[in-house]
């Protein structure tokens, strides 16, 4: 896969360059010449319960392209196996939010979307129940801890007040942008 350009809905392709790959947390650094207005905050831990809001651009084929906003909640401090580097969120997420921002209340990053969990055969075959809101995300102090060994303050001043859902979709649309790649043939 080679990154070709970064995407915000409304505004042309910009050239994007490969910094760092963290490839145990499935995390990437990009270089462009994109600004935007606000940075969000990594707070330093979710909790099971909390709300959290993702933004990202699933399946842009399919769906919108000018990105997509979903609503779930933190459902386990861990993920498959127990891996405590990462949150199991129930908002819905595809193809195309990997990457993407798992936002708290305020507006404040709790998470990174990496996963979702796959069926198996089993499952398919209606052998075993089939999964559901089974989503997963870095922890936003894995992701702030890639960034400082790379060079790249993280901003650690948080929102403390909750916005209304419609602000916390601004903020979001604001700050994230859509990756394209060219795949190998």
């Amino acid at each position: 896969m080679r990154l070709r350009n970064l995407v915000r809905p409304g505004s042309p392709a910009v050239p994007a360059r490969l910094i760092a790959v963290d490839p145990a947390n499935d995390l990437a650094l990009l270089q462009t010449s994109l600004r935007t207005r606000e940075l969000p905050a990594f707070v330093p831990r979710a909790r099971i319960g909390q709300g959290v809001y993702v933004y990202g651009f699933p399946l842009t084929q399919r769906l919108a392209s000018t990105g997509n906003f979903t609503t779930g909640g933190v459902s386990a401090m861990a993920g498959i196996g127990d891996d405590t580097s990462r949150l199991q969120i129930s908002a819905p997420v595809q193809p195309g939010n990997s990457g993407g921002p798992v936002l708290d209340q305020n507006g404040n990053v709790v998470g990174v979307v990496v996963a979702v969990l796959s069926t198996t055969k089993e499952e398919k075959a209606g052998e075993r129940p089939l999964p559901q809101n089974a989503n997963f995300a870095i922890k936003s102090a894995a992701a702030a801890t890639f960034l400082e060994a790379n060079g790249i303050e993280p901003n650690t001043k948080v929102r403390p007040k909750p916005l209304e859902t419609t602000a916390l979709a601004d903020l979001a649309r604001e700050f994230t942008v859509r990756v394209e790649c060219d795949l190998p043939h």
